[in-house]
């Protein structure tokens, strides 16, 4: 490819968020530094809300449906996934990261970390009703 690099759109958008995440964490306003928004935009991700989280960061790779994508990567699907059962599991995914999934712990609340997961292991065909709490985000850290 005459020495050029290529990032596939899941790259490219991975990339986009994490140098995102950098100018967010260095645009905080002057807000309640407890507030979530400060805290959110101190650890990188802005996003409040299970649901923006994975909009915005998770579906470039998993994508919009949880269907997961084979292609420069291996993306599981997260949709109709039994390993979604242990609530453990992907809350340890997403805070520790594995195999290609970078950790996402620097990046995100605790809360954060916990609406992202509660949401995955609520939709796309998941239905396990079984939370993961901020405290289990702030053990596992």
């Amino acid at each position: 490819m005459n020495g050029k690099i290529f990032l596939g759109t899941a790259g490219v958008a991975l990339f986009a968020g994490l140098a995102g995440a950098g100018s967010r964490a260095l645009a905080q306003t002057s807000a309640d530094a407890d507030s979530p928004a400060a805290a959110a935009a101190h650890t990188g991700f802005s996003e409040l809300g299970g649901a923006a989280l994975y909009a915005n960061i998770c579906a470039a790779c998993h994508m919009p449906a949880g269907e997961g994508a084979v292609g420069a990567g291996f993306y599981p699907a997260l949709a109709s996934n039994p390993r979604m059962i242990a609530k453990g599991y992907p809350l340890y995914v997403v805070v520790k990261g594995m195999n290609g999934m970078p950790p996402m712990a620097d990046m995100m609340t605790d809360e954060q970390v916990a609406d992202v997961v509660n949401y995955i292991r609520t939709n796309f065909g998941n239905s396990y009703s079984d939370a993961v709490s901020p405290a289990e985000v702030a053990a596992l850290r």
